[in-house]
């Protein structure tokens, strides 16, 4: 595995609501705090790459110049259904300026492969070369969803290195998919774990996010 394009965000904060994730004690609502304090994190050290641009303005005792994220960029935070979503609060609250995207797909049981069943994306995007692309999933497990995801907005020519992949938890067998096709691709995480299993959850991970997020588990999860 490549560690040259993934960043680990590690501090206490971070560990502590990481603990609160995987404990399968945790109810949806401490799952969803812990799940959010971390996104925030994320987004922060993602926005890293958007661009600056010097201005001036008057405080109550005298002009200055200052920085502030460029006007001539468009920002995208795009959600991928529906755990993805946990991440769209924060980012609106972080990036107020920013278009929400989401993109919808589920995972087929069997061949462990996304299905699609919405995408918000226009025909075209304006201004691609100076278009900022988060797309927020938790997990990061086969890597197949977000590959999907990456592969959408490269088509709409926005640079890779424009995209970033932002998720709490990622598998090595994910990483390595995603970099296989998009080297540069930047993957911004909380953690990298061990492996999948095989039936494509993240070990030791946390289980599925989003079924723990909403409150719809239906199963205890066997290793």
């Amino acid at each position: 595995m490549d560690a040259s394009n993934i960043r680990i965000i590690e501090n206490p904060v971070i560990c502590q609501s990481l603990v609160l994730l995987r404990d399968k004690a945790t109810d949806s609502q401490s799952f969803r705090l812990a799940a959010r304090k971390i996104s925030r994190i994320l987004l922060y050290e993602a926005s890293k790459n958007l661009p600056l641009a010097v201005k001036e303005i008057e405080t109550p005792i005298t002009k200055c110049r200052v920085k502030d994220i460029s006007d001539d960029i468009n920002i995208i935070i795009s959600p991928i259904l529906r755990a993805g979503l946990i991440f769209t609060d924060e980012a609106i609250d972080i990036l107020p300026n920013a278009c929400i995207r989401h993109i919808g797909m589920f995972r087929d049981e069997q061949t462990l492969k996304p299905v699609w069943y919405y995408n918000k994306l226009p025909a075209e995007i304006d201004n691609p070369f100076s278009t900022y692309v988060y797309i927020t999933d938790p997990m990061l497990a086969t890597g197949n969803s977000m590959l999907e995801a990456v592969r959408l907005y490269a088509e709409k020519n926005i640079p890779v290195k424009n995209i970033k992949s932002l998720n709490i938890i990622a598998a090595p067998e994910g990483i390595n998919l995603l970099h296989r096709e998009f080297p540069e691709l930047e993957i911004i995480t909380a953690a990298v774990d061990e492996r999948l299993n095989d039936k494509g959850y993240i070990v030791p991970g946390l289980g599925d996010a989003g079924d723990r997020m909403y409150n719809t588990v239906a199963e205890q999860i066997k290793v």
